[in-house]
């Protein structure tokens, strides 16, 4: 049954890494798209919170928490600590709903890969994870009922990361982050010309818009974990991205094309133009991605419970590429209240597998720091999850599946509001590669 439970979710998240489109949000139109990682399976679960840190699970978010509180804590007393992997994806439905209708798009897309690993009083981890991404078909319906805009968009930045983590004391760590974004994103533009007698004139225009983005960035954690009383542990954490640049050469062109009478699409491409973009200093400008900050704190007893809440904050009103600025948009800063936790029955039952289960739940609520049309667009979610204990118990590798439910945007000003449902599903699989022989 494990085997088989281990085969679909690899099938599962195998899918979702071969996707062409990770989003299918209108809102993704602006900025850089859509931010797509949010944290690992675990932590969404719980609401998104990564103040919780442990020895057996990857936390994407803290990089002091590549270690963990104790060098050699429980469950691995006496042993070396385990090296950590984890895989995941995400399966979207999404409901766009609108004041004159409805409708309905759907995503799959590979989340991360990540791999940490303990040396000493060090811990590190590397992986790489989509960023943010961009996947939306938008028609711009004048008051006659007529289309008289098409816009497409898809791509989106990836991130690799690599960092370390430090064992101050048995309550202290800290740690860094360094990550290399990369990736690309493609929009065009039709506008649809009609003559007085109502039908399309034959030939349009179509403009293409390509921004291919790279650059660096820096995450800092520090992570404090210490008993307050026998039985209850207090958890604080803090990060720190300091703001940085993208750079982006950026490409334009004018198409000539022809139309499909009844359909709208495109049937052929007659004649192409590239725009001198380095005439304007537009062929290679820098972006501006903003300085985020957050601070987390959470109470539990181990092995058994926890809740904690965690509050993000970053200078969004700081992003800007004069490639991406139209004049319906604007950006403020954003900020995030995460609240959530876990319980477990008894995390070392020899019988009832259901009592080592973790079940996880959690709720956040976003001002995205996106303003359209004058409308804050703001997000509000909820999350529920399961870790499903698998193979070696001594190992406590498991397999996660994630909820979230939730609302974006507003359907004032004639803006789209989403409802949407998210599937996660990860695997954490632990394996004491460095374990030292006790007899010879």
């Amino acid at each position: 049954m494990i085997k088989r439970f281990i085969v679909i979710c690899i099938t599962i998240i195998g899918s979702a890494a071969f996707a062409q489109q990770g989003t299918g949000s209108p809102y993704s139109f602006y900025g850089i798209g859509s931010l797509k990682f949010k944290g690992s399976v675990e932590n969404r679960s719980m609401g998104g919170i990564g103040v919780y840190l442990d020895s057996i699970h990857v936390n994407l978010q803290n990089p002091a928490a590549y270690v963990s509180k104790n060098v050699e804590s429980y469950p691995f007393e006496g042993e070396s600590r385990p090296v950590k992997f984890a895989v995941a994806g995400t399966m979207s439905d999404v409901t766009l709903k609108s004041n004159s209708g409805e409708a309905e798009t759907n995503s799959t897309i590979f989340d991360y890969v990540a791999l940490s690993f303990p040396v000493g009083k060090f811990g590190f981890g590397l992986g790489i994870m989509p960023f943010t991404s961009v996947g939306y078909r938008l028609n711009d319906i004048n008051d006659d009922d007529v289309l008289v805009n098409r816009y497409n968009g898809e791509g989106g930045v990836n991130r690799v990361f690599a960092g370390f983590g430090y064992q101050i004391n048995d309550k202290l760590s800290i740690g860094v982050d360094f990550n290399y974004n990369f990736g690309n994103i493609q929009n065009t533009a039709l506008q649809i010309e009609y003559p007085e007698e109502g039908n399309i004139v034959q030939y349009q225009t179509r403009e293409y818009n390509r921004s291919d983005l790279s650059g660096l960035n820096l995450n800092f954690g520090v992570a404090y974990k210490t008993m307050v009383t026998e039985k209850l542990e207090l958890s604080t954490t803090a990060t720190f991205a300091p703001g940085s640049k993208l750079s982006s050469d950026n490409k334009r062109s004018f198409s000539t094309v022809s139309l499909d009478g009844t359909t709208l699409e495109v049937t052929g491409v007659s004649q192409t133009i590239d725009v001198d973009l380095e005439a304007d200093n537009l062929d290679k400008t820098d972006l501006t991605l903003p300085s985020t900050i957050s601070v987390g704190a959470g109470i539990g007893e181990p092995k058994s419970w926890f809740v904690g809440a965690e509050y993000t904050y970053q200078n969004t009103s700081d992003f800007s590429n004069p490639v991406f600025s139209n004049q319906i948009t604007a950006f403020e800063n954003s900020s995030q209240i995460s609240v959530g936790g876990f319980y477990i029955p008894q995390y070392n039952a020899f019988s009832g597998y259901y009592k080592r289960m973790v079940y996880r739940a959690g709720f956040n609520f976003s001002n995205t720091g996106l303003v359209v049309k004058d409308e804050s667009i703001k997000e509000f979610g909820i999350s529920f999850g399961l870790g499903l204990p698998i193979g070696n118990r001594s190992l406590f590798s498991n397999a996660n599946l994630g909820l979230e439910l939730g609302k974006r945007g507003t359907t004032d000003q004639n803006l789209i509001q989403e409802n949407f449902v998210n599937f996660n599903v990860s695997l954490s699989l632990n394996s004491s590669w460095f374990k030292q022989k006790k007899y010879n």
